[in-house]
């Protein structure tokens, strides 16, 4: 039988949960000791959650390590049947484990992810890559496309950055992230700051904060010195918010949109 283009292999279940079987080698790691070591995990989309995670079976997992949780929370998770609290020896996890209700993903069981709160294990993996922040969705597309559109960004009316050798960044769900080579960018307008954060899709990006007198979000702009071979193309180039800059392509302003980074900007101190 011939599968369309358009057919995917996700399931709901009754509790509104949706899942999908990966066919990804999945591991997770916690200190030296590996918890999580998968060929046969499931995505798991919540209610109301945006990106995916992964549950195991059980024969996967050192479920060894799980204990019944102390302090279960109350309604997270879709209604999880039974939290666990995972101890390797220095000191119990709390919650770092759940199960969901159901049939479908009866014996499975899931992990907060990294960074999650403290509760999370300390890497990820996917075959030989480490993955960070979340699983990648497998239904969502970045692509970095070089490009010669002509790019100009304002900051309170000052012309911060202005390139004829872009790279489009094209994300599932976010607006159009135009990266621009260095020697294009205003750097003396900017300087570096501690600030970092973690993409599954790009890596890791480092971060420059405007220092002239308009009043601008901190770090609002980055670069990835080192991407995921996936977006190698933005390497070193440097990309703003267009949320809170201006942003004109080929002498066509750009609308300033709205995402669900511009609370973030807006409150940052």
């Amino acid at each position: 039988m011939t599968t369309l283009p358009t057919d995917r292999n996700v399931r709901s279940t009754p509790q509104g949960i949706l899942w999908e079987p990966s066919d990804r080698w999945v591991r997770g790691v916690k200190g030296e000791v590996t918890v999580v070591d998968s060929r046969h995990p499931v995505l798991v989309w919540e209610p109301g959650v945006q990106v995916p995670q992964y549950a195991f079976p059980r024969d996967e997992v050192r479920a060894d390590l799980l204990r019944p949780a102390a302090r279960p929370p109350d309604g997270a998770h879709a209604g999880a049947r039974i939290f666990y609290d995972l101890d390797i020896g220095a000191g119990p996890l709390a919650n770092a484990a759940w199960t969901y209700p159901g049939r479908d993903l009866a014996g499975h069981i899931a992990f907060a992810w990294f960074m999650s709160a403290g509760q999370g294990l300390d890497h990820w993996y996917e075959e030989e890559e480490e993955i960070f922040v979340h699983p990648r969705d497998p239904h969502k597309r970045v692509d970095a496309l070089p490009s010669s559109r002509h790019v100009v960004v304002e900051i309170d009316k000052t012309v911060a950055a202005d390139t004829r050798r872009p790279v489009l960044l094209f994300e599932t769900g976010l607006p159009t992230r135009y990266y621009i080579p260095p020697e294009d960018v205003r750097l003396d307008l900017f300087r570096p700051t501690d600030h970092s954060s973690r993409c599954p899709y790009k890596g890791l990006a480092s971060y420059w904060s405007w220092h002239g007198d308009a009043d601008v979000p901190p770090n609002i702009l980055w670069s990835y010195p080192d991407p995921l071979p996936a977006v190698g193309t933005v390497r070193g180039l440097l990309a703003f918010y267009n949320e809170a800059v201006d942003i004109t392509v080929d002498g066509t302003p750009r609308q300033r949109p709205v995402t669900l980074f511009t609370w973030a900007l807006l409150n940052r101190a």
